[in-house]
C-alpha cells in the first residue's frame, strides 16, 4: 500500500463509524415511531426518544465536531504530499480513540471514561496538526 492509502484507511474507518452511529440512531427512531412510543408530531423532539436512541443521536452530532479537524489535516497532508508514518500512526490513534469514545458514549456512558478517551483523541489530533505544521514549516 502507498502512504496515501495508509493515511486514508483510518479516514474510511472514521467514516464507517459515523455511518454505523447514523444507522443505529435511525433504527431506534423508526422503531419508536412504528411502535407508537413516539408520535409523528413529536419526531423532531429530542425528549421523545429513549435514552439509548438519544445517546446515538448525540454521538452522531459529535461525529461532525472534532473529527472535521481530522479530515481537514488529512486533506492538507495529502495536498502537500507531507504524508509519513508518524502522521499515519497519529491518525490511527485518533480514530481508535474515537471508536472507544463512541462505544462508551452509546453504551455504558461512564462520563469519566468517556472524557478521558475524548481528551486522548484530542491529544492525538493536536499531535497530527503539530507534526504537519513542523513538516510544512520547519522540517520539510
Amino acid at each position: 500500500m502507498t502512504l496515501t492509502q495508509h493515511l486514508l484507511l483510518p479516514a474510511f474507518v472514521q467514516f464507517a463509524l459515523t455511518v454505523y452511529v447514523l444507522v443505529r440512531m435511525g433504527q431506534g427512531r423508526v422503531r419508536a415511531v412504528r411502535s407508537r412510543r413516539v408520535k409523528y408530531s413529536d419526531v423532531d423532539s429530542k425528549t421523545a426518544y429513549s435514552e439509548t436512541v438519544q445517546r446515538f443521536a448525540n454521538n452522531y452530532v459529535s461525529q461532525f465536531e472534532v473529527p472535521v479537524l481530522f479530515y481537514v489535516v488529512l486533506a492538507f497532508a495529502l495536498a502537500t504530499g507531507l504524508v509519513d508514518f508518524i502522521l499515519i500512526g497519529l491518525a490511527w490513534a485518533f480514530v481508535g480513540a474515537r471508536l472507544v469514545h463512541s462505544f462508551e458514549h452509546t453504551g455504558r456512558n461512564r462520563i469519566a471514561t468517556r472524557f478521558k478517551v475524548f481528551v486522548a483523541g484530542l491529544v492525538f489530533l493536536v499531535g497530527m496538526w503539530a507534526w504537519f505544521g513542523l513538516r510544512l514549516f520547519v522540517i520539510g
